[in-house]
């Protein structure tokens, strides 16, 4: 994917910049199939540079969608973080009691990307602070930003809401949704999340190059 990509935007460097923490050497053993659909997660905020890595992605999907009929999954996560958790009792109760994807969604007709719902979020209102209430839809504007970029490029979309501690929730997205890649906006493998990431990460982890505006 990255030498695809290397060749489209005219660069030799992108795989040793982008690749933050290597793929698993267990994982070689199961990658001959072009058939098994591919699953790429994001780590998103809404912030610049997750705005990029979700770019990257989403292009990523699209050319390997084209080169090979490869049925192929861009995933946002928005990890609501510990220190904001531990304000909103209420919003940690909810959090448990949500479905495998930790988020309420539906299929929009005619497009595969299922989205954030009004309706979910105004059944549980009575039940939950007007401050969580807001972390609540701060994060659906955050998702709904995602899913708008998954509709430009008419791709495969889903997307994840979490609480807790950011490299633990996204280790267990990675392996609930057997992840191949998992891209996060950042250069080096000092970021804080990569050190947190660990080096027995269940997939391959890719940042974003320099040289690409945010």
């Amino acid at each position: 994917m990255l030498v695809r990509l290397q060749s489209t935007i005219g660069r030799d460097d992108l795989i040793e910049q982008m690749v933050l923490l290597p793929e698993p050497e267990k994982n070689s053993s199961i990658q001959g199939s072009t058939t098994k659909p591919v699953n790429l997660i994001v780590a998103y905020d809404a912030s610049p540079k997750s705005h990029t890595a979700l770019d990257i992605a989403f292009w990523i999907a699209h050319q390997t969608r084209l080169a090979t009929n490869t049925q192929v999954t861009v995933q946002a996560v928005y990890v609501v973080a510990d220190k904001q958790k531990s304000q909103y009792t209420d919003i940690s109760s909810f959090s448990r009691n949500l479905t495998p994807l930790e988020c309420p969604t539906s299929n929009v007709s005619k497009s595969v990307t299922p989205v954030l719902t009004q309706p979910k979020l105004t059944v549980i209102a009575p039940n939950l602070q007007e401050k969580s209430l807001a972390v609540i839809q701060q994060a659906d504007q955050i998702l709904w930003q995602a899913r708008s970029l998954a509709e430009e490029w008419q791709g495969s979309f889903k997307s994840h809401l979490r609480f807790g501690s950011i490299a633990t929730e996204l280790k267990k997205v990675v392996e609930l949704e057997t992840a191949d890649i998992l891209f996060i906006g950042c250069r080096s493998v000092e970021h804080p999340i990569i050190r947190a990431l660990g080096s027995d990460f269940p997939c391959a982890v890719l940042g974003i190059p320099s040289g690409i505006e945010e």
